[in-house]
């Protein structure tokens, strides 16, 4: 079962970016090329490719297995990078983590208006940053056609703030 070994895989790092955050390592994962494997078919089942023309993925670890899925079901990737780290032209777009502040950006040209864009994180925890990626989108005149993420971190709501975006939530393991 996929839970079980995502959740033998994940490791807890405690105060980590600061005291009192327990950090949810997705990496030792990398080091199973099957249960790499089984994460891209278990996010991609749930999925109705013909409802989506590309996945964007967050930084950084969004980037880990966001192109493995959009290759999976035969969609272009977008990145979505921290401030200053995109060469052309960019939209950017400032939100509240839990633990500080940051800005996102996309490219200006990174998709056309009215394409339908699956988002894709490792975790989701209070959701600012996916909430930020949605309005990313919505700016560029695309629409979110769903999310994906390893891990949810059930307690912190997350999912609330993208309701108005997608109803379309998928996670492959919860923490209450």
């Amino acid at each position: 079962m996929i839970e079980q070994r995502l959740k033998s895989a994940v490791r807890d790092v405690l105060d980590f970016p600061k005291p009192g955050i327990v950090f949810k390592d997705i990496t030792p994962i990398l080091k199973d090329p099957q249960l790499c494997e089984a994460v891209v078919e278990c996010m991609a089942e749930p999925l109705d490719a013909n409802t989506i023309d590309m996945v964007a993925g967050i930084e950084s670890r969004g980037f880990l297995f966001g192109p493995m899925l959009a290759q999976r079901l035969g969609k272009p990737f977008v990145p979505i990078r921290k401030a200053g780290k995109l060469p052309y032209t960019t939209v950017r777009e400032e939100y509240a983590l839990e633990y500080g502040c940051a800005t996102i950006e996309i490219h200006s040209d990174a998709f056309a208006p009215g394409s339908r864009v699956l988002v894709h994180d490792d975790l989701l925890a209070t959701g600012g940053t996916v909430a930020a990626t949605s309005r990313l989108i919505r700016r560029l005149g695309g629409s979110v056609a769903g999310y994906t993420f390893i891990i949810s971190l059930d307690f912190l709501n997350g999912r609330a703030c993208l309701a108005d975006f997608s109803p379309i939530i998928h996670s492959l393991i919860g923490y209450d």
